[in-house]
């Protein structure tokens, strides 16, 4: 049986950032994810936007942490290698009723800590974004974007580098404390751990109940979005929100433009009964697509490529106050249980300061000594498409494999996809492709690179075509009868 000081039980942005920062100490540290890969719930659908701070009720550890995390996420970035944009953000209205609802939205940013905050008239709205629709705003300078798929990977990676342990595609089905140690049995193994990090975002009131901790209730909120196509992105140069209106339970339905150059539409919000409900509903996108085209005037149905849904865990039911706030404690009913709860947005910008808590907690426990050679920093895999002509040549000459382009849409090579498939997590699902290249990510959603996708699962890992993921173990891209077919002949 292995055994670890630390498991952390989920492997989204939060717990992978746990990871990253106890990677500095000599502990013996377990992430148990129940995904065949990371950022594959909230972390990997949300809007990746790295907030200010100012929608946040003062005093709330949602908003001191969410101030902290803007402040030092772009020397994260740069550590990491994770592309961040700081492109800054509108929230506009309409009217004097919404002019005053923008002068309380500064007082609070400013309340919370937040700098580079201005109100806005209708011409300098104009300016700025010429096809948004307002009368005023305020604009939040320091609002920035990134890749929340390479953040969460990187984080992931990074903290192998440094000797954490990733236990993937294992979800936990059951936890026993003996003594001083919790037992936790995950993906039919069983794993000791002195302390348990709770992470696990939907799913965190269910593994506290498990530990034996039963105090609260996760309640899951759909938010669906629009992707459009990258030529919407010449048209919308940062992330426009509405004013933000009581009881909608949310930000409301915003543009964001994305680090690639796509624009995303939403989110909705929407209680759901079940975890795992994330498909898109007609009348729901229907209703995004109107509420965005009030904002911006300059939207073309044709842009549209795609439609996903993510869900929040929120601490607070349908029809009570939109936020409640992060737990972030030692169960007082579980010793050693550290409590990650309620982790909504801004939970991705906060992430690291919410790690910073744990290592606290962790270092007062067991008094752990620095790792000899620790080392935050992280490079990700060379880009071909974002290289100019001369840096594609000096890929090709270091690895020809950059000379054969897989996914055209995004200009993907065989040696991005292949270092992709070899990654430190092990993780083999054709996802974890796509989030670490781009590669389907394109206009044709796979429709030309998939097969050769499949082509390179089977020729490095051995892997039949039908025993590839999509996304979770069963999930298969292929299914039904496969038969040979005889080569043309020439």
């Amino acid at each position: 049986m292995d055994r670890f000081d630390v498991a952390i039980i989920g492997g989204g942005a939060v717990g992978s950032a746990v990871a990253y920062v106890l990677g500095a100490y000599d502990l013996r540290v377990a992430v148990i994810e129940k995904e065949l890969d990371v950022a594959m719930g909230a972390s990997g659908r949300n809007s990746a936007v790295v907030h200010a701070g100012f929608n946040n009720r003062p005093g709330s550890l949602m908003a001191q942490l969410c101030v902290e995390g803007n402040r030092g996420f772009a020397a994260l970035c740069r550590a990491l290698d994770v592309p961040y944009r700081r492109t800054g953000k509108l929230v506009v209205g309409s009217g004097a009723e919404d002019a005053r609802a923008l002068e309380g939205l500064l007082r609070t940013g400013l309340a919370n800590g937040c700098t580079g905050l201005s109100l806005l008239d209708g011409a300098a709205v104009s300016a700025r974004e010429p096809h948004v629709r307002a009368t005023a705003a305020m604009l939040s300078a320091d609002t920035a974007i990134i890749d929340p798929f390479l953040y969460n990977i990187h984080l992931a990676e990074c903290a192998v580098k440094n000797g954490v342990r990733y236990l993937l595609g294992r979800e936990v089905t059951a936890i026993e404390r003996r003594g001083g140690t919790f037992r936790i049995t995950a993906g039919g193994e069983t794993v000791e751990a002195g302390l348990i990090v709770n992470s696990a975002g939907l799913y965190a009131d269910r593994v506290s109940a498990m530990a034996g901790d039963a105090s609260f209730t996760i309640y899951p909120c759909r938010g669906e979005y629009y992707l459009l196509d990258k030529a919407a992105g010449q048209r919308l140069s940062m992330p426009v929100y509405p004013v933000p209106r009581p009881g909608v339970g949310g930000l409301g339905v915003h543009l964001t433009p994305t680090i690639d150059g796509n624009v995303l539409i939403g989110p909705s919000a929407e209680y759901v009964d079940d975890r795992e409900e994330t498909a898109t509903t007609a009348p729901m996108l229907e209703r995004l697509w109107q509420e965005a085209a009030q904002l911006h005037d300059g939207l073309d149905r044709r842009d549209v490529i795609g439609a996903y849904a993510g869900l929040r865990a929120k601490l607070v039911a349908r029809g009570q106050e939109n936020y409640g706030d992060f737990i972030i404690e030692e169960s007082p009913r579980v010793e050693g249980l550290i409590q990650l709860v309620g982790i909504e947005s801004p939970g991705l910008t906060a992430s690291l300061p919410i790690a910073r808590r744990v290592e606290a907690m962790v270092v007062r426990r067991l008094r752990p000594a620095r790792r000899a050679g620790y080392d935050p920093t992280y490079r990700r895999i060379p880009s071909f498409a974002e290289s100019d002509e001369a840096g594609r040549a000096a890929l090709i000459a270091a690895d020809p494999d950059y000379g054969e382009i897989v996914c055209r849409c995004e200009s993907v090579t065989r040696a991005e996809v292949l270092r992709a498939l070899n990654n430190p997590l092990g993780a083999h699902a054709l996802v974890s492709v796509k989030n670490r290249t781009r590669a389907t990510m394109g206009r044709c959603n796979g429709g030309y690179c998939f097969t050769r996708l499949i082509d390179l699962f089977e020729q490095e890992l051995g892997l039949a075509p039908e025993r590839i993921a999509l996304k979770r173990e069963g999930d298969r891209p292929i299914a039904g009868a496969l038969r040979e077919v005889p080569p043309c002949e020439k």
